[in-house]
């Protein structure tokens, strides 16, 4: 069981980081698939600087946590991708649905759930 709940929490990981790295490389690409649009060279700096850190952060903690087996580790992630998920349902209740809403707060949901139930189920590391 651990090992298979490592595995995933890494594979989504990963998942992240490669989210990441399609901001960083091609942000205005990358933008699309999350209905934004870039406005000049701000709106790409912002595209290359807040996402990355975002999916960066996330995807890392995720990926170390299950590689050193650290459920302290993981907390962040489940903080970062929680904090995103409320806001979706935030704007859910504000704004409505759109075609597809659910998707990102799946993937979403899955990390916070992953991240969480990896934090209790593997070890804590004092000091």
């Amino acid at each position: 069981m651990r090992l298979i709940l490592t595995a995933l929490i890494f594979v989504e990981g990963l998942f992240f980081l490669l989210l990441g790295l399609n901001f960083l490389v091609m942000p205005s690409s990358a933008a699309v698939g999350f209905g934004l649009s870039p406005n000049g060279a701000a709106g790409l700096a912002v595209l290359r600087a807040d996402f990355p850190a975002l999916f960066f952060v996330g995807g890392a903690g995720m990926i170390w946590g299950a590689w050193k087996r650290n459920g302290d580790l993981l907390l962040v992630p489940a903080a970062i991708f929680g904090i995103a998920l409320f806001g979706r349902f935030v704007s859910l209740l504000a704004d409505g649905a759109y075609p597809g809403f659910w998707f990102p707060m799946l993937v979403e949901a899955v990390a916070v759930i992953l991240s969480v139930v990896g934090s209790r189920v593997l070890p804590h590391r004092v000091g």
